[in-house]
């Protein structure tokens, strides 16, 4: 049994599209059941693997979900809309708010995992930062999760020269944050820099991240600047693509 058609796309692909439009619709809400292979396989006339192939592509999308010997069902998780522009804004980590808190919205948003360390760093870093041959960098690796769901791993440099002795060698830095610990020492951020790329996640991150296979991850890399024009803060970012809507907004 052919699964495409002459001059029209694989039915896989049309199967997947009525889905996710019956999700879009409501006709089926987070946390329900979808249709299994057998069922697509009966109402499509199809074969099984065309059947779990347009399954496979909802669940690449980060639209559903398998659990095992149950089904596939809708994710019962709305995405984080990431304002990139207000949440760096001094006004909010100088008056003491963390960053994240643009993203979170009112919804539960945890740092589940945090680890600081002194490091020798890679040559890239150390070019960004500026350091001379044998500095080091406080490093700073954290996980967040939002209602309950990892949705983001993040790796801060930052000079360790700089940094010493203060709360950003610590976990708990404090209210506003790093941004605000660097305003402390005359040295906060005044412009930022990110780069956003995506790619497939490895390993450790599928893990962390607790993606669904297929799912790629956003790469988001920031840079902090200070008033004199020099890297204070290089932050690597790795965000469930499936989590968040990436939102930009800036005048003409």
């Amino acid at each position: 049994m052919s699964s495409r058609e002459p001059g029209r796309q694989p039915k896989y692909q049309r199967i997947a599209a009525e889905l996710r439009a019956a999700v879009e619709a409501g006709e089926y809400g987070p946390g329900e059941r979808l249709p299994g292979e057998n069922d697509l396989m009966a109402a499509h006339g199809v074969a099984r693997m065309t059947a779990r192939q347009a399954l496979g592509v909802l669940r690449a999308e980060g639209i559903v979900e398998a659990r095992k010997g149950a089904g596939v069902f809708v994710r019962d998780f709305r995405p984080v809309r990431r304002r990139g522009v207000e949440r760096l804004a001094g006004a909010g980590w100088g008056a003491g708010r963390s960053v994240w808190e643009a993203d979170a919205a009112g919804r539960e948003l945890v740092v589940d995992s945090v680890e600081v360390s002194d490091e020798e760093p890679s040559g890239v870093v150390a070019g960004v930062l500026g350091l001379a041959e044998g500095e080091r960098v406080c490093v700073r690796r954290r996980r967040y999760t939002l209602d309950g769901k990892p949705v983001l791993l993040a790796t801060s440099y930052l000079p360790a020269r700089l940094v010493a002795g203060s709360p950003i060698t610590r976990p708990d830095t404090g209210p506003g944050g790093v941004y605000a610990r660097l305003a402390e020492l005359g040295r906060g951020p005044v412009r930022f820099r990110e780069e956003v790329r995506s790619r497939m996640p490895g390993a450790d991150e599928a893990e962390r991240l607790a993606l669904p296979a297929g799912v790629p991850v956003m790469l988001v890399a920031r840079t902090a600047y200070d008033a004199d024009g020099g890297a204070v803060e290089v932050n690597e970012m790795v965000l469930d693509s499936s989590a968040y809507v990436l939102e930009y907004g800036f005048g003409a």
